[in-house]
């Protein structure tokens, strides 16, 4: 085979590599959405316990890395931006929704560690709402209470919940090997 035909190869390989993980991202980001709405309690000002809405988006950062992971995140948070929007400023909308979301991608940084990963994720998730809740949704702290304490307990009540909803189920996941099929 020449060069050129095998760099033509190479390239149709490269292309379908690429279609393939673009379809899992859309899968992926199809499913989240979908559990999304799968509600088991939802909280007056946003934020729900879920059965599970982010973990589509951590399994594929952990089969395919925290860039994919980041970006499946990022179009989740714009996707849930479009259907449920809770828009008080454009800084707001930043760390609530791609920012937030993003952050569920940073599972992938431990591959080897997935549990690690998820309660990394969780974090970057809850980082970026605590930082919104405290510097635009301060007013809503009852008047005894810093908006800090409220911002943290708030966001980590529910946050909380999905974390170990997430946890428990990619642990088990993981030990069936699901990571491993369509490789």
């Amino acid at each position: 085979m020449s060069a050129q035909g095998a760099n033509r190869q190479a390239s149709k390989a490269t292309s379908q590599s690429h279609v393939k993980i673009l379809a899992e991202m859309v899968m992926m980001i199809a499913l989240a959405t979908i559990l999304y709405f799968t509600r088991i309690y939802t909280f007056p000002q946003g934020g729900s316990v879920t059965l599970g809405s982010m973990i589509p988006l951590m399994l594929l950062s952990l089969r395919r890395g925290a860039k994919i992971g980041i970006s499946a995140g990022v179009i989740y948070g714009l996707i849930i931006l479009y259907l449920e929007p809770f828009v008080y400023n454009p800084f707001q909308v930043l760390l609530d929704y791609p920012l937030a979301f993003g952050a569920l991608g940073l599972t992938g940084l431990f591959r080897r560690l997935p549990i690690i990963g998820v309660a990394i994720a969780m974090l970057g998730r809850f980082v970026c709402h605590f930082l919104s809740g405290i510097i635009f949704f301060a007013s809503f702290a009852p008047p005894e209470m810093s908006p800090i304490v409220y911002s943290a307990l708030y966001n980590g009540s529910y946050l909380g919940v999905e974390f170990v909803i997430s946890a428990i189920i990619i642990y088990a996941l993981l030990r069936r090997g699901v990571l491993n099929i369509f490789r």
